[in-house]
C-alpha cells in the first residue's frame, strides 16, 4: 500500500469513525447519568434517516429543510423516550429500566417495519455530497470530508455547553452524584431530559449522515451500527465525551484499515474492529479515557 492509498483509508476511517462517535456520545452521556444503557438509542439514528426520507418523498421537502425537521423531531422523540418510558422506572431496579430500553428498541423497529415494511429504501440525497475531489493526487468525496468537521465541531460546541454553562455544571455533577444533586434542589428529571434531547439529536445526524455514505436504509440499519457505537464508547471510556468521541475514531480508522491491509478478510471487518476493543479492555477495563479513581465517570 503506497502512501496516498494510506492517507485515503485514514480520511475514510476518520469518516466512518465520526458517525459512531455521533451516536457513542449520546451512549456515554445517558449512561453517565442514568447507569443504563439505552439500547433504543442506536433506533433513533434509524428514525432520523427514515423521517428525512418520508418528508421528502411524501412532502416533496427540500433535503436541508427535511434533515433540519428530522434532527429536532429525533431530539423531541428521545425527550418522549425518556418520560414515557423512563422516568416512571426511576426508583426501579436498574434491570427494569433495561429491559424497558429493550422494549422500546423492539418497538420502534418493528413500528417503521410496518410504516415502511422490511425491504431497504434507497436514500436519496443531493449530488453535492457524491461529488469527488481531488487533493494532492488523493481523490475524496465531499460527505467523506464533511462527517469529520461537523462532528469535531459538534464535539466543540457540547464541551463549550457542559462546561461554561449552568445546565452543562448540572448534567456533569449528575454523572458524578445523582443523589446529591437531587437533594441539592435541581429538578434531575429536567437535567436528564437534556440529556436525551442532545443525544438524540447527534444520533439523528448520525443516522443522516450514515444514509448519505450508504444510500440504502432499512428499520434495522441501527442494529449492528449501535452496537459498534456502543462499543466505541466502552473502548473510550464509558461516561466521557471525549472518550466516546475517541473511541469512535479508532473503531472506525480499525475497520477500514483491517479491510485495506488485508482484503481477503473483508467479510471479518466487523471482527476485527471488536477484536481491537477485547485487546484494549484486556489491558484497561475502564477503557481508555476512563479514570480508574472514580467508580462514577465524569463528562
Amino acid at each position: 500500500m503506497d502512501f496516498l492509498t494510506f492517507f485515503q483509508q485514514c480520511i475514510n476511517g476518520l469518516s466512518l469513525g465520526s458517525m459512531y462517535a455521533l451516536i457513542a456520545i449520546g451512549y456515554t452521556m445517558v449512561y453517565g447519568c442514568l447507569r443504563l444503557i439505552n439500547f433504543a438509542h442506536a433506533d433513533i439514528m434509524m428514525v432520523g434517516a427514515f423521517l428525512v426520507f418520508f418528508a421528502i418523498s411524501s412532502f416533496d421537502l427540500p433535503f436541508y429543510a427535511a434533515a433540519i425537521l428530522s434532527i429536532a423531531l429525533c431530539g423531541i422523540l428521545g425527550v418522549m423516550i425518556d418520560k414515557i418510558a423512563y422516568t416512571p422506572l426511576r426508583n426501579a431496579p436498574r434491570i427494569s429500566m433495561l429491559i424497558t430500553a429493550i422494549g422500546v428498541s423492539f418497538f420502534l423497529e418493528n413500528l417503521f417495519n410496518v410504516l415502511f415494511g422490511s425491504t431497504p429504501r434507497f436514500f436519496n440525497a443531493p449530488a453535492f455530497f457524491s461529488q469527488s475531489l481531488d487533493i494532492f493526487g488523493i481523490s475524496l468525496t465531499i460527505i467523506t470530508l464533511i462527517i469529520p468537521l461537523v462532528t469535531l465541531l459538534l464535539l466543540g460546541g457540547l464541551l463549550r455547553f457542559l462546561y461554561h454553562t449552568k445546565q452543562g455544571m448540572a448534567i456533569r455533577a449528575s454523572a458524578f452524584d445523582i443523589n446529591t444533586v437531587r437533594l441539592m434542589g435541581i429538578n434531575v428529571n429536567h437535567i436528564i431530559a437534556i440529556v436525551f434531547a442532545i443525544g438524540s439529536t447527534l444520533a439523528g445526524i448520525g443516522g443522516i449522515f450514515y444514509a448519505i455514505s450508504y444510500p440504502t436504509i432499512d428499520p434495522l440499519m441501527g442494529v449492528l451500527i449501535g452496537l459498534k457505537a456502543f462499543a466505541a464508547a466502552v473502548l473510550g471510556g464509558i461516561g466521557s465525551v471525549g472518550g466516546a468521541v475517541l473511541g469512535g475514531f479508532i473503531l472506525g480508522f480499525t475497520e477500514v484499515m483491517a479491510v485495506a491491509l488485508f482484503p481477503d478478510l473483508g467479510g471479518y471487518k466487523d471482527a476485527f474492529a471488536f477484536l481491537f476493543l477485547i485487546l484494549v479492555l484486556l489491558f484497561r477495563p475502564v477503557g481508555i479515557m476512563g479514570d480508574w479513581r472514580l467508580e462514577k465517570s465524569r463528562f
